[in-house]
This record gives structure tokens, sequence and C-alpha cells, in this order.
């Protein structure tokens, strides 16, 4: 059984977590409002619809991040507790930090920010940018620490969409490029940061189990059934979201199918492997965000989502090894094969969709609302008649080399941040285990033998 945390780290989180919580009451008191009511009946009912059009998609997307992409990091069969309730408390927290920058920096007029549904809905984008890039620390980091992480990554995040979408005008409706892509590569560089060029032999409970596994497979389901909501909810309502829907829908699709064709053919015996299907089947919808809302033939999300897949799983195949060999990166949960390389290929994708596009159609096919606030076919789509689709192109590749770049020098900085000893960083002897951050009821009847707590303190004490 693990043993207890020094003092000072025990209080270190319900301490932070409290001072925390008590700044965002006196800020909320001093600063946040709602909108006043409108005494106009046409106002009132035109409210009422926006909310009764975006609520739906909003409860898909907590579905999504509390439920299915919490069972989908359970695959550590020793630190599934864990991994559920720190997915659940870094969605709070970070979305809370988001509401807060968010409001001073783009909603703050006269003294007041006033707090409406959107806002609270691209707070949550986010938020779902650091349970993507923790994904690559999981199991070896502190509570504490996985709260440095998001303290750090918000505003990053917040900078980082604002200059790839406000200013250089990218599009991209689902977050491919300012979501998965930047999350990959920030948690990439935290983990490179924080562990350093010691390559970590592979941990005796690390290791997934039959049942560890269908609990992720469940998490993979939920999230591939509510995945279309997340990619249309910022689209224009009408044809753009339409699209949208049927886009990731025909990516994801594909995506789950040829998902079972590469991986038994990569596996001797045509076996599947768990993690493949669990990883794969949701690559469709990570490349075809930045496409989603475009005019484009059927058969192209198909193909994307088959391509998708593809490089998913061979990242997962080749890739992952061949980094962790060379580079001695620590991907924990695979997030460079199943946000990092569909990412990219989006973009790619986004890319050549523009190109093929005629300019004469781009304003009704290309249309979408800024998370930071606006819509983003003024900054971009309104633009387009003097960039040329030529310059659109190539205002892509730029916002996706900033992603990158920005994201990664990031995570460098914020990984090194957290090997302060403060942040008590568990042991490698004591990695992937529930118990040393939560009562275990059985395990604290029946200890299993050979485990005794003055074991535990010794390695707490390396």
């Amino acid at each position: 059984m693990a043993a207890p945390l020094p003092a000072c780290s025990r209080r270190l989180l319900p301490l932070s977590l409290g001072l925390f919580q008590g700044a965002l009451l006196l800020f909320f008191a001093v600063f946040i409002s709602y909108d006043e009511p409108s005494a106009r009946a046409e106002d009132a009912n035109l409210v009422a619809n926006q909310l009764h059009s975006i609520f739906p998609l909003f409860q898909d997307i907590q579905v999504m991040l509390v439920v299915g992409l919490g069972l989908l990091l359970t695959f550590l069969p020793h630190y599934g507790l864990s991994a559920v309730a720190h997915n659940f408390l870094l969605l709070n927290f970070s979305t809370q930090w988001a509401l807060v920058l968010q409001g001073l920096v783009h909603h703050f007029h006269h003294g007041q920010v006033h707090l409406d549904l959107h806002n609270l809905l691209t707070a949550e984008f986010a938020a779902v940018t650091v349970l993507i890039s923790v994904g690559a620390v999981l199991g070896r980091t502190s509570p504490c620490q996985l709260l440095i992480v998001a303290a750090c990554e918000v505003p990053i995040y917040l900078a980082s969409e604002w200059a790839i979408v406000t200013r250089l005008g990218v599009l991209d409706v689902g977050g491919t490029i300012t979501i998965h892509v930047f999350s990959c590569y920030f948690g990439l560089g935290v983990s490179k940061a924080l562990f350093g060029v010691a390559r970590r032999p592979v941990h005796p409970k690390e290791t997934p189990t039959a049942r560890s596994d269908l609990l992720s497979l469940v998490g993979t389901v939920i999230l591939w059934v509510f995945w279309p909501s997340f990619v249309a909810v910022l689209c224009q309502p009408g044809d753009a979201q339409h699209r949208a829907i049927l886009n990731t829908f025909l990516a994801m699709s594909a995506s789950a199918v040829t998902t079972v064709v590469a991986s038994s053919l990569l596996e001797r015996d045509g076996k599947l492997s768990p993690g493949h299907v669990q990883n794969g089947s949701l690559a469709g919808g990570v490349a075809i965000g930045a496409v989603a809302d475009m005019a484009m033939l059927p058969v192209a999300a198909l193909a994307l989502g088959s391509l998708s897949a593809v490089a998913c799983i061979l990242g997962f195949r080749f890739l992952t090894p061949l980094l962790a060999r060379k580079l001695a990166l620590q991907d924990q949960c695979g997030i460079h094969n199943l946000h990092g390389l569909p990412g990219i290929l989006g973009a790619v994708a986004s890319t050549v969709a523009i190109l093929a596009a005629s300019e004469d159609t781009s304003g009704s096919r290309f249309s979408q609302v800024s998370p930071v606030g606006g819509n983003a076919s003024e900054a971009a789509g309104g633009r387009w008649g003097d960039r040329g689709a030529g310059g659109q192109a190539l205002c892509q590749v730029a916002g996706l080399a900033v992603a990158i770049g920005g994201s990664l020098f990031a995570g460098l900085l914020a990984g090194t941040a957290l090997r302060l000893p403060c942040l008590a960083q568990p042991p490698e002897q004591l990695c992937f285990d529930d118990s040393l951050y939560f009562k275990i009821q059985d395990q604290a009847e029946s200890p299993g033998p050979g485990s005794t707590a003055e074991e535990g303190a010794l390695a707490l004490k390396e």
C-alpha cells in the first residue's frame, strides 16, 4: 500500500484550491453579472431560440468531457479513480480560470463582465486543451502539478487562439488547429521538460487489463457519439452547422471502420489492439474540425476520416516507440497519435479544400463563430477577397506553425516549472497508483504482502 504524502504536500492541494475558489468568489461578486432581460417580445424570443439551439449541444459536450474523456483515461488499471477524478477537477478549475481571463480581456465593459452561455462554452473549449495535454504525463504527476499545467496553459491557449483565428484569420471551426494541435504539442513540451532525457522503463502498473481496456472503450464510444456536437456548436446555424454534423459523422464512421482494418493488418495474428480501437476511432473527429463546415463532397469527409485513422494507428505502432527511443519522449496516452498527427492532417486538408474552392462561394462556404468572440467569417472570410484563396491557404499553414511552435515552447517552460520539489511529483515506484491520493477501502483492510508503509515512505524520500 502506498505511503501517505508528506504533510506539506497534503496541505498544498486544498490550500491552493481554496485560495483560488475564494479569489474567484470575490471576482464574481465584484465584476460578473448576467445580461439584463429584454422587455421586447421579439428580443426575448430571439434569446430563447438561441438558447434552445445551443444548450442541447452544450449538454452533449458536457457528457463528452466528464464521462467520455474520463472513461477513456481509465486504461491504466490501478489509476482509473485518479484519472476520472483529476479529469473532473481540471475541467472545473480550467473553465473557471478561463472565464476570468476571457471576461477581463474580451468582455469587460463599463466595469462589468456579462456572462452568457456562449462565454461558458468557449471557456470549456479552453479547458479541453488542458484535459488533452495532461494525457502525456498521466499517472506520473501529482494533482498540484496538473493544476500548474492548467494555470499556465489556459492563458497561453487564449493568446494562441486569438493570434490564429482573429489575427491570421485561420478557418478552424472544430478546433483542429487551435485545440487539438495546440494541446498536443503543449503536452509533449511539458513531458519533455519534466522528465528530461532519461528514458523510463515500462512501469509494472502501466499495462492495461481486460477490464480497464473495456472501460476505456466505453469512453471512446461515448466520445464518438457526441463528437459532432463538439465540432458543430460554434458553426453558424443553418447550412454550415448542418454540413458540420454530416461531415463529422462521415469522417468518424470511416475512421472507426478503417481502424479495425489497419489494426488487424498490423498484428501478426490478425487480432485487434484495444489501444488502436480506443484512439483510432476518434481520429476522424480530430481531423475533420478544420473543414467540417466547408461545402465539400461527402467522399472527402470519408477519405479524411480513413487517412486520419491510418495515421493514428501507424503513429502508435511505429512513431511512438521511435520518439521514446531517440528522444526519450514520454507520451502516456498517445496524444501525438490521436491529436497531433490527425490535427496536422486536418490542417493540410483545409489548405487543399480552400484552394479547390471557388472564391465566389467563399462567403457562404466558410463561416464560423470565433471562440474569442465575434464572427470569424468577418475576420477571415471577409478578408478573403483581398488575399484570395492562395493567401487564405497560406494563413492556414501559418496558423498550424504558430500552434505547434508556440505551444511547444510554452509547454517546455511549464514543464520546467513542474520540477519544483514542493509540487510533490510521485517517485517512480508510486506512479500509476490510486492509493497515493485516495482512500482505497479494500487495500486499507487487507494490504498486500510485502507492501508496507515503511517501503512507501522510503520511496517518497527518494
